[in-house]
C-alpha cells in the first residue's frame, strides 16, 4: 500500500510550499485547517474542480479540518486572475443562485458532515474604511504590480482598477480570518495563495503552507475545463452522458485524466503508458476511464449500464431501447426550444452551438437551421437527438 502522505504531496500537485514543513506536520498528525475558496461565478462544479476537491478529501481522510470557503463577497469584485480586462461584478441575486447548489455538489466528493462551510462576507462585509486602510498597508504596490497579468495590463496601458488590486489582498485576509494552516487551489491561483502567507505573517500568524494542483484540460484537449466553454463534465452529469463525453476526449489526455480525475494507482497508469507505446488501441483505455469516472460519481451498476449503452448505441449504431419522453408545451417549437427540453442543454447558446455543429437530428435527419420551426405530429411525436449520446421523445402535450 502506498504512503498516503506521499500520495497527497506528490500526485496531482505542482507546487508544495513549504514541502518540508508540510510533510513534517502531516507526519506529526498535528490537526490542521485546510482552506479551499471558490467564488460562485457559476452554478456547476465539474471534474476540473474535483481535482482540488479530491485533494481536499485526502486531507480530510487524514483527520484534518477542511474549510470550504464560498467567496460571496469577493465574487462581487471578481477574481482578476488571467483576465485582460476587469471582470463584470455579480449581483446579489446571481451570487445567491450560484451558491445554492455548491454545497450539495461538493458533497459528492467531500464528507460535508465534517466540513466547515464559511462565506467571506462574514468578515469582509464588516470591514470599515479604517480596517481597509490597515489591511492595505500590509502589502506594497510593487508586490501586487509584479503579478504577471497585472504587469501585462500596466505595460499595455489597460485599465486596472484599485478594487482588482484589492482582490488578492482580500483573499489573503480570508486566511487570517480562518487561521488557515494550508490553502489549496489551481496553479492559476498561486499568487493569491502566497499572498495569504504574507498577510498572515503581517498579522503575526504562522504562514499557511500552499499546495497547487494542475488545471485539467476540458473535452477539447486545449483549454481548461469550463462550463462557459462547454468542454466540461459536471459532477452531476447523467451516467450515459458522463461515459459518452469521456469517450470523446483526445487520446493525448488519457493518462493525465487517469492521474488527476481517478483513483487508479500510479503503477497502473505507468503500465497504461507502456501499453499505449506498444500500440494498444486508446479506445480500450478510454472505456476504462469512462467506467472509473461513472463508478466514482454514480456507482458500479450505473457504470456497467453506461458502457453497455455506449457500445449498443455507438459501436452498433443503434437507438437505445429506453429513451426519456417529454410533453411539448406547444404544437410547434423552434429547434432551440426543443433542445432546451434536454436537462443538460442549459442555455439557448448551448442549443445553437449544437445545431451549428451539425450535432442535432430530428427523426434521424440532421438539422442545421437554427431558426427552424418544428411541428409536433400526433401519435409518436418526434425523436430528437442532440450530439451522439442524448435522445428524447417529444410528444404533443
Amino acid at each position: 500500500m502506498s504512503d498516503p502522505i506521499l500520495e497527497l504531496l506528490n500526485r496531482g500537485t505542482v507546487d508544495v510550499i513549504v514541502r518540508e514543513d508540510l510533510e513534517k506536520k502531516l507526519r506529526s498528525k498535528k490537526k490542521m485547517r485546510i482552506k479551499f475558496g471558490i467564488d460562485p461565478t457559476g452554478s456547476v462544479l465539474h471534474i476540473g474542480h474535483a481535482v482540488v476537491l479530491r485533494k481536499l478529501r485526502q486531507f480530510q481522510d487524514l483527520g484534518h479540518t477542511v474549510i470550504f470557503l464560498i467567496g460571496d463577497f469577493t465574487a462581487k469584485i471578481g477574481d482578476p486572475t488571467g483576465r485582460s480586462a476587469q471582470r463584470p461584478p455579480m449581483t446579489d441575486e446571481q451570487i445567491q443562485q450560484n451558491m445554492k447548489d455548491y454545497i450539495g455538489q461538493a458533497g459528492i466528493v467531500l464528507d460535508m458532515d465534517k466540513v466547515e462551510v464559511r462565506h467571506n462576507s462574514e468578515w469582509l462585509g464588516k470591514l470599515n474604511f479604517k480596517d481597509l486602510i490597515v489591511l492595505s498597508s500590509k502589502v506594497t504596490y510593487a508586490q501586487i504590480a509584479q503579478r504577471a497579468d497585472f504587469k501585462q495590463r500596466i505595460q499595455n496601458d489597460i485599465d486596472l482598477s484599485l478594487q482588482e488590486f484589492l482582490y488578492p489582498i482580500m483573499q489573503g485576509y480570508d486566511s487570517v480570518a480562518l487561521e488557515s494552516s494550508v490553502e489549496l487551489g489551481g496553479t492559476d491561483q498561486k499568487f493569491n495563495l502566497l499572498m495569504g502567507r504574507q498577510i498572515q505573517e503581517r498579522y503575526e500568524q504562522e504562514p499557511q503552507n500552499v499546495l497547487t494542483c494542475p488545471i485539467l484540460e476540458g473535452l477539447d484537449g486545449v483549454q481548461k475545463m469550463s462550463k462557459s466553454l462547454n468542454n466540461y463534465i459536471a459532477l452531476t452529469e447523467a451516467p450515459n452522458d458522463m461515459y459518452g463525453k469521456v469517450m470523446s476526449i483526445p487520446d493525448a489526455l488519457l493518462l493525465r485524466w487517469f492521474e488527476l480525475a481517478t483513483s487508479v494507482s500510479m503503477d497502473e497508469i505507468e503500465k497504461m503508458k507502456k501499453e499505449l507505446e506498444a500500440g494498444i488501441n486508446p479506445r480500450d483505455l478510454k472505456m476504462r476511464l469512462g467506467r472509473e469516472l461513472v463508478t466514482l460519481y454514480h456507482g458500479v451498476t450505473e457504470a456497467k449500464a453506461a458502457e453497455e449503452n455506449f457500445v449498443k448505441v455507438f459501436s452498433q449504431k443503434e437507438i437505445p431501447d429506453e429513451i426519456p419522453e417529454v410533453k411539448a408545451p406547444k404544437l410547434e417549437m423552434t429547434i432551440v426550444e426543443l433542445l432546451r427540453l434536454f436537462p443538460s442543454v442549459s442555455s439557448n447558446s448551448d442549443a445553437r452551438r449544437l445545431v451549428e455543429g451539425g450535432g442535432v437530428r430530428v427523426n434521424s435527419q440532421v438539422q442545421t437551421d437554427v431558426d427552424a420551426k418544428i411541428k409536433i405530429s400526433e401519435g409518436e411525436g418526434l425523436l430528437l437527438q442532440a450530439g451522439k449520446r442524448r435522445f428524447l421523445k417529444v410528444k404533443r402535450g
